[in-house]
């Protein structure tokens, strides 16, 4: 029984892991998951325990940021 699991280009997500928002970004894995930790982030969504990144979200926080 095989499966055919098409996979979601990242500028389609809703939502990115902490990896896929750092190779979209081409901001390290570290610096985004800091930026995650900060009280009031825009772009932090929890499900459980583990942390994603609101994609549309996070692009507009980047295109306004001049130092991250």
């Amino acid at each position: 029984m095989s499966e055919n699991l098409q996979t979601v280009p990242i500028h389609e997500k809703v939502t990115l892991t902490i990896r896929e928002a750092a190779e979209y970004s081409n901001i390290g894995i570290n610096k985004i998951d800091s930026m995650l930790r900060s009280p009031n982030c825009p772009f932090v969504l929890f499900v459980g325990t583990k942390k994603l990144v609101k994609r549309k979200e996070f692009e507009q926080f980047i295109s306004q940021a001049l130092i991250i």
